[in-house]
């Protein structure tokens, strides 16, 4: 039992490491450019035969933006954050107990000329410090397409950005909400009025594994590991 045990909990372990190994890759279904089809844009109206059609109107003293499913829209990454924490504790307990000296038939009990007694001294004591900073920083652009228009006139957007570079790949992922209130003339906007947005900024190749810690590393750096 204890080997079938051992055998269990081995082939997690690989298991979950293999899981690792699986890099990103590019043409994921979620971040593919929605392409409208006919009729299926909610912004579309119904014609009415006219030879003016407010679907593609184009007009002459309006910026033409994102608005439809599948238009597209370029987002500047203007992201940047900076944390830094420090953590002092201490804990401090000590007890001390004296019991008198018992008293039997009138005498001191004693042992080899010792009076007999009791005393209890413990401490307890426990310190941790710790100090964490962390700064992180992206810049750039990505041009992604609107994937669905909500029926408050919000957007959400969605896409990808490959980069082949000569040791590797490089992607940009985002994905959130937007308001076209936000969206500059220039059909533009900043990823700080991205709501509930999803940025990814990763690689693979050799440089990126170079960086990344071994599976059994970062499994005896784990809460898995007892010691």
């Amino acid at each position: 039992m204890n080997y079938q045990r051992l055998i269990l909990v081995t082939a997690v372990v690989f298991l979950s490491a293999c899981a690792q190994f699986i890099p990103p890759q590019p043409n994921d279904p979620y971040y593919a450019p929605v392409i409208p089809q006919h009729g299926s844009n909610v912004n579309m109206q119904a014609q009415t035969g006219a030879i003016y059609k407010v679907n593609n109107a184009s007009f002459l003293y309006s910026d033409r933006t994102a608005s439809r499913v599948g238009d597209l829209i370029t987002i500047n990454l203007n992201e940047s954050t900076n944390a830094t924490k420090n953590a002092d504790t201490e804990i401090r307990k000590r007890d001390s107990n004296t019991m008198a000296e018992p008293l039997i038939s009138g005498r001191i009990p004693s042992w080899n000329g010792n009076p007999i007694s009791f005393d209890v001294d413990a401490e307890r004591r426990f310190k941790a410090e710790a100090d964490t900073a962390q700064a992180n920083s992206l810049n750039g652009t990505i041009t992604v397409t609107v994937a669905q228009v909500l029926p408050n006139g919000n957007l959400f957007i969605k896409g990808e950005k490959w980069l082949t570079l000569n040791q590797g790949n490089e992607f940009i992922r985002l994905s959130g909400i937007i308001r076209p209130e936000d969206i500059s003339t220039e059909n533009t906007i900043s990823s700080t009025r991205v709501a509930n947005a999803r940025i990814s900024y990763s690689g693979t190749g050799a440089l990126q594994q170079s960086n990344e810690m071994g599976w059994l590393s970062q499994f005896f750096n784990t809460s898995w590991f007892p010691f």
